[in-house]
């Protein structure tokens, strides 16, 4: 089916890639716009792949025609949120570029060089841009050359996003109804402002507005008009909820990003509890179960084994007992396709197995040793770009008929590389990334491509970590998810999304980096912010407008960052580590942060192992699975200060306790960032034995008799809270 997927919402400002779906080389696909806001003079072009520029806010209606038919797509287009911003850097810093020579790169404008350029303001290089409320990296690049940018943040003032999720349950008014009731929630800033509810129907489903009611925040449809409908066939509900905001005598809007139900009237099984027999509804945006606190393991495969093995896939499975040592439940490998670079990120065949690491036959049965141990294995999914050496982009290049659209081009101008393209204009590639251009996904035929091997390796592994995931149409990750999760609702989906994005988790992704905490450690253990920073970042993600069931990566490093312990240091290191397992979300360990490995892909130190930091992280991991409210519990803030007798000069910035609570047991977690041992005044009462450890701790009470305890604390202590009886 061609049907381009679910309604789309946007602002002004953001145009919507869309495309139809398993796109038949050859075929004729037209694309017209059926209805629009009054005042709009919105067109779309002529080709299979378009991009909607809405110009009012409104509701627009659009038509594909496609060789199985017309289909119908709505998009829902809210007032722009952004704001005028300026980014900014001392000239002096930059200098002796000139503005002509100085590339501003960041999120804004997919870190594409040569694209945006300031101007000389004063003392300052600026750029004027609009950007939605937050704060947003950009680095200024002198001569072009990333190496020498200057990077910056510049925050824009406004409220975070509300959220909006949809449940069900069943009434009888005459007959049976189904009722869709959507719960929504504005950002934690947003004061007073006003809250709404639109429900969006599905092109693809029989369900049109006729068929329900809409009261509000709440949704009727008669269960007899469900089961009127075709039983094979599913109707999707979708909502999406509007926060109004008003200061200093202007509005602002900001939307959430849309909730999804699928009821499939002749199906069996309910995962909201709608109390109707016959009615299967589910969550088709929600995370599979297993992934939302799985400890998870990435191994850069071409260092983990060790110095003189060779890293083949048969070598790698005979470290499968290290992992279960860890207690990792997922593992993650970094490219394993043909490539000739260490890292495997340049590929060039996406059906072919890595010739230095073994067969597809040796990697299967890698993924078998794996799951014997209880060990999901994850892919890393290269589809933004391949290698230039990749013959799809030596046939663009040299003009091959049928690979003219295959790689994205931008003009001459726009790009500072001294490569000497093939073709007209340049290779469109992120950062300084010129060995690896990026795929045209305007073009069907790649589409086409990256969708078969999606579906190649879907069935080979338990799912997909997707690689410069920012770099790939949000539509096209739509049908992604629809291909690889009806075969395996339990495949998960990471996103390399940098900063976080919740609008890649709009039925797209499973789980997101956790970028907001990553920072936040690494900062902590600089010292340039205050422990409490970690428990700020946990809260970020309900500003952003997350969902709940939006699963967040905890992780100190990974294969493109320094080591914690080389950038920062190794007194913090145990305290971060500590907090990606005793947060909520999925902690993750980067092979070497538990041995001691500096460099950052270095060759994992195995005779020579920091075994008591090995020992560390596998009492994490331990006590993570023994503790279902480490899981699951709540975070609340505990008052934490360092005792005046007894700190070793540790200031009490250098400390953060937090309770994990899920109404059933409660624990304080107290991580020290200072690296010595520290005395913590607490302001809650605890017993005295660290469930890290199982040692016992000196938690007597803390001066001044209010009521606290006083603990010594290393690096990191869990403890069970003063009566608490659960155990």
């Amino acid at each position: 089916m061609h049907h381009p997927g679910p309604p789309r919402v946007t602002t002004i400002g953001r145009p919507v890639e869309l495309a139809p779906r398993a796109p038949n080389g050859g075929e004729t696909y037209r694309w017209r716009v059926l209805d629009a806001p009054e005042e709009s003079a919105v067109a779309v072009g002529s080709g299979p792949v378009v991009h909607l520029a809405p110009d009012v806010p409104g509701t627009y209606r659009l038509e594909l025609d496609a060789p199985d038919g017309r289909h119908e797509q709505t998009v829902r287009a809210f007032p722009d949120d952004r704001r005028p911003a300026t980014m900014a850097v001392p000239a002096a810093d930059l200098e002796p570029a000139s503005p002509d020579e100085v590339s501003v790169i960041g999120p804004f404008n997919d870190r594409l060089v040569g694209r945006d350029r300031p101007r000389r303001v004063g003392d300052d290089y600026a750029l004027d841009v609009a950007l939605p409320p937050g704060t947003h990296p950009f680095g200024f690049a002198p001569h072009d050359n990333l190496a020498e940018q200057v990077r910056g943040d510049v925050e824009v003032p406004g409220p975070g996003r509300p959220r909006v999720r949809l449940d069900t349950r069943a009434e009888q008014a005459g007959s049976d109804e189904l009722v869709v009731v959507a719960d929504a929630e504005p950002a934690p800033d947003a004061g007073s402002a006003t809250l709404a509810v639109e429900f969006l129907f599905d092109g693809r489903d029989p369900l049109e507005p006729g068929d329900c009611e809409v009261d509000g925040d709440s949704l009727r449809v008669p269960v007899e008009t469900l089961r009127e409908f075709d039983s094979s066939e599913p109707v999707r509900v979708h909502a999406v909820a509007v926060q109004t905001t008003t200061e200093s005598g202007e509005s602002s809007v900001r939307h959430s990003v849309l909730d999804t139900l699928v009821v499939n009237p002749g199906g069996a099984g309910d995962e909201t509890g709608s109390g109707l027999a016959g009615l299967a509804v589910s969550r088709p945006g929600g995370a599979p179960e297993w992934a939302h606190h799985a400890t998870v393991y990435e191994v850069f495969v071409r260092s983990f084994v060790g110095e003189t093995p060779d890293p083949t896939f048969d070598e790698l499975a005979r470290r499968v007992p290290y992992l279960e040592s860890l207690g990792v439940d997922c593992l993650w490998l970094t490219p394993i396709l043909e490539s000739h670079t260490t890292h495997g990120y340049h590929v060039t065949d996406y059906f072919e197995t890595a010739s230095d690491l073994g067969t597809r036959g040796d990697f299967e049965a890698l993924v078998d040793r794996c799951h014997d141990a209880g060990i999901r294995v994850v892919f890393d999914l290269v589809i933004n770009h391949t290698s230039r050496d990749h013959p799809a982009f030596q046939f663009h290049s040299t003009g091959v008929p049928g690979y003219e659209d295959h790689y994205a081009r931008v003009p001459e101008r726009e790009d500072p590389s001294e490569v000497d393209w093939g073709g007209p204009g340049a290779a469109e590639h992120y950062f300084n990334w010129t060995r690896i251009p990026n795929l045209d996904y305007d073009s069907p035929a790649v589409r086409s491509w990256m969708l078969d091997v999606v579906s190649e390796w879907a069935a080979v592994v338990d799912g997909f970590r997707c690689d410069v995931a920012w770099g790939v149409p949000h539509g096209f990750w739509k049908e992604v998810r629809d291909r690889v999760k009806a075969d395996d609702p339990d495949f998960l989906l990471l996103d390399e999304t940098i900063p976080r994005d919740p609008a890649y988790h709009e039925t797209e992704f499973d789980a997101h980096y956790d970028t907001t905490l990553y920072g936040a450690l690494r900062d902590v253990g600089a010292g340039e912010k205050p422990a409490t920073a970690v428990l700020d970042a946990v809260a970020d993600a309900r500003w952003h407008g997350f969902p709940d069931d939006a699963v967040q990566l905890r992780y100190i490093e990974n294969h493109d960052e320094e080591r914690y312990r080389s950038e920062v240091g190794e007194d913090a290191l145990r305290a971060a580590a500590a907090a990606t397992f005793t947060l909520p979300g999925a902690p993750m360990m980067y092979y070497g942060q538990e041995t001691g490995v500096e460099a950052q892909r270095g060759t994992m130190r195995w005779y020579d192992a920091d075994t008591d930091l090995v020992e560390f992280h596998r009492r994490l991991s331990r006590l993570r699975d023994a503790h279902e409210v480490l899981r699951v519990g709540d975070v609340e803030p505990v008052p934490a200060s360092v005792a005046p007798a007894g700190n070793g000069g540790v200031e009490s910035d250098r400390v953060v306790a937090f309770a994990r609570d899920d109404g059933t047991d409660r624990l304080v977690v107290v991580l020290n960032f200072a690296g010595a041992p520290t005395t913590v005044e607490l302001g809650a009462e605890v017993e005295g034995t660290d469930l890290l450890t199982g040692e016992r701790v000196d938690a007597g009470g803390a001066a001044g008799g209010d009521g606290g305890a006083r603990v010594t604390v290393a690096d990191a202590v869990v403890l069970r809270a003063a009566g608490d009886s659960s155990h």
